[in-house]
């Protein structure tokens, strides 16, 4: 049976958050929360009886900050984070191969996806695959900071992320378009940045798109390096 994630979004900064649970187990899993939403993710977790066992985060983001070290605070989950990412005061450092578990037998696998960061991860949990901003729907994250490379991410997605199964759903950081999910098939097939592209023709797609520098940058990511939190905290 396909579970399928809770589903939430962020207007502000167009990042999705997933709550991910089993039947079984009260326990949860939280992907990228955002901190202005701590509210309401606390309240969807009251509403269904949850309680969270993790926060997980796939990179140290740059256009928001993270609700992580207070979800761990109010809730007395554990933050589990891209060892390669420089979130220190995280409790699980997480590395490629590593298998999360939760709940009654539930488990998530981890999968180090680098390119829109050094240290960026996707996780793959009951038939779907969570690719931050390594995949997004028709599209990709940028490579332009935080150790991009564009290189990396057309490994990353070619190799790693279109080798899972055709049929896998796939759930983004971000959309920007009203969309919500996608599939593996779907995205090795018809992706415009991706799909039978070459390596070179990728590497200078992304280095010709001059994109202007997310404008949270330099407040987001030390403050998610230290998981939301004031530093000090």
């Amino acid at each position: 049976m396909n579970i399928h994630p809770i589903q939430l979004f962020d207007a502000e900064s167009s990042t999705f958050t997933y709550i991910l649970s089993a039947p079984g187990s009260r326990d949860a899993v939280i992907i990228d929360p955002v901190d202005r939403n701590l509210e309401r993710d606390l309240r969807h977790l009251e509403r269904l009886g949850l309680k969270l066992a993790y926060v997980l985060e796939t990179h140290a983001h740059a256009d928001h900050v993270t609700s992580a070290g207070k979800l761990r605070e109010l809730t007395g989950a554990q933050a589990a984070v891209p060892s390669g990412c420089g979130i220190a005061p995280a409790e699980v450092q997480l590395a490629d191969g590593d298998v999360l578990a939760f709940g009654d037998g539930e488990t998530i696998a981890v999968l180090h996806t680098p390119g829109h960061t050094a240290g960026s991860m996707s996780y793959v949990w009951r038939g779907n695959v969570f690719t931050g901003d390594t995949l997004l729907i028709d599209g990709c994250g940028r490579t332009d900071f935080q150790s991009g490379s564009a290189d990396a991410l057309y490994d990353s997605v070619t190799s790693k992320l279109f080798a899972l199964p055709d049929a896998t759903l796939m759930w983004p950081g971000h959309d920007y378009k009203g969309q919500s999910v996608s599939t593996i098939g779907w995205e090795k097939r018809h992706n415009s940045r991706l799909a039978q592209r070459s390596r070179e023709d990728f590497v200078k797609l992304m280095g010709e798109l001059n994109l202007p520098k997310p404008r949270l940058i330099d407040v987001a990511v030390p403050s998610n390096q230290n998981l939301g939190l004031p530093h000090g905290a």
